[in-house]
């Protein structure tokens, strides 16, 4: 239960999941948000619009599915960690999870990552496939993770350190 552990369930996550219908069409963002806090840098970072807060600042974000093509500007602005892009288009057996990341060492490029989920639980090893910068403001790193279809709505991070 979120308020005892953090960990969001599968009722609090079907509310801010995309339609099967929209992840089959290409990237999109999810913001996995769940507290009532002031604050939007998530809105004011998307160039598409696609990220609201309808009546406050104090509301938790909605992403408009179909106005988000997924390019991740949100990822590395959200203070909670807490926005996601599923690809589940990358390929036939893959899809693309892109998560921000704000440890050291970074993985790099094409090295194995130890993926874990909402619970910290390990998913299994997966290919690094990009890392972009926060830069020396932000400092907050986006990694895309290559991962198996299955494991896309799960996998959320990676081992700090377990890179291989």
């Amino acid at each position: 239960m979120l308020i005892n552990d953090g960990i969001p369930t599968k009722e609090d996550l079907a509310k801010v999941m995309p339609s099967p219908e929209r992840l089959a069409a290409g990237p999109v963002s999810i913001a996995e948000c769940f507290q009532n806090i002031p604050c939007n840098p998530c809105v004011k970072a998307c160039p598409r619009n696609a990220i609201t807060m309808p009546n406050s600042i104090n509301d938790t974000p909605e992403v408009d599915h179909e106005k988000c093509n997924g390019c991740g500007v949100c990822v590395a602005k959200c203070p909670g960690l807490a926005i996601f892009v599923v690809d589940m288009t990358y390929s036939d057996e893959f899809a693309l999870v892109k998560f921000p990341f704000e440890y050291v060492p970074v993985p790099e490029v094409g090295q194995m990552a130890c993926g874990l989920n909402r619970s910290g639980e390990e998913m299994g090893w997966f290919e690094v496939e990009k890392v972009i910068s926060g830069g020396k403001k932000n400092k907050t790193n986006v990694i895309s993770l290559k991962v198996p279809k299955d494991l896309a709505m799960e996998v959320r991070n990676i081992k700090v350190g377990g890179y291989k």
